[in-house]
């Protein structure tokens, strides 16, 4: 099954918009499906299909004649999907990628950080079954650890580069995954391009494999300036963590998936044996050059 007409949801947002960017460098007939009220603009190249995004039959006109529909809804609209899925199957396209992107949602279901992506589960067991339902059809799931160059620029969680405030979880030293907006779209292009080998899998892809200490290093190295360092512990963020679910505060989110990756012991760098980046052709991205990229 050769794939060429793709159409993308959210593909206006941090994520999408790079997606779309690396769809149409590949060669892809994209078209963009956005709600009836959406003011989002799109490349020239895009086709764009208004649809009401709650209603199976709306987005299944919007989609039909498609041979692939990725999702790239943010995670607080990832229970939205479901509707995304009916229709897929409703317009019998043949592959559909769900909005995962980030860490391995299925692996740690039973987690505190998992739990708030529950909805991500459910979806994707939910594809499961429709997979081995409906011989014609069949999904891919991708998992690429933290994003990147969005962190950086965004400034908001363990590095803030504008204020030169970095924070350290434990000793600093855990390896953890992490990719750029292009490479995550570039390994959507990868599993386009191989549907067969891509077929009903949970794909793990790294353009990065780092520590916190190694980003400090680089990032001063690029500044030219010394941070302000701060220091917390894994059982100090989730302790953040708890009393912030407690009132449901879902920002939560952040402390368990700093937890998560920085904590030492985490376990949570891509080794070469599970990672996918040979299958979709992608090269690791040096994190000099990726500092670099994303705050000149």
């Amino acid at each position: 099954m050769a794939i060429q007409k793709v159409a993308i949801v959210g593909g206006s947002g941090t994520l999408g918009a790079e997606v779309v960017k690396q769809l149409l460098d590949a060669g892809f007939d994209v078209t963009a499906i956005t709600r009836n009220e959406s003011e989002a603009t799109f490349p020239d190249k895009v086709t764009v299909k208004r649809a009401d995004v709650t209603s199976v039959d709306s987005v299944k006109d919007a989609i039909s004649g498609q041979d692939a529909v990725i999702s790239t809804a943010a995670s607080a609209a990832a229970g939205g999907q479901k509707v995304i899925i009916d229709a897929v199957i409703a317009a019998k396209v043949p592959r559909f990628i769900p909005s995962e992107f980030g860490i391995e949602t299925r692996k740690y279901r039973d987690t505190k950080l998992g739990r708030l992506v529950g909805a991500k589960v459910s979806n994707t067991d939910y594809l499961i079954e429709l997979a081995s339902k409906y011989d014609w059809f069949s999904w891919t799931g991708l998992s690429n650890g933290l994003f990147f160059d969005w962190t950086l620029k965004r400034g908001s969680t363990f590095v803030d580069p504008k204020n030169h405030k970095f924070t350290l979880v434990d000793s600093g030293n855990e390896l953890f995954s992490a990719s750029t907006l292009g490479f995550i779209g570039k390994a959507v292009v990868g599993i386009l391009k191989n549907p067969s080998e891509t077929a009903n899998k949970y794909l793990n892809v790294a353009g990065i494999v780092t520590s916190q200490n190694k980003i400090l290093e680089a990032i001063e190295k690029f500044t030219g300036s010394k941070f302000d360092i701060s220091h917390t512990t894994g059982d100090e963020l989730e302790k953040i963590g708890d009393e912030k679910i407690a009132k449901k505060d879902f920002s939560a989110f952040i402390q368990y998936l700093e937890q998560h990756l920085f904590a030492d012991g985490a376990g949570h760098g891509l080794k070469p044996e599970n990672s996918a980046n040979g299958l979709l052709g992608l090269k690791e991205e040096p994190l000099e050059d990726t500092i670099r990229n994303a705050l000149a």
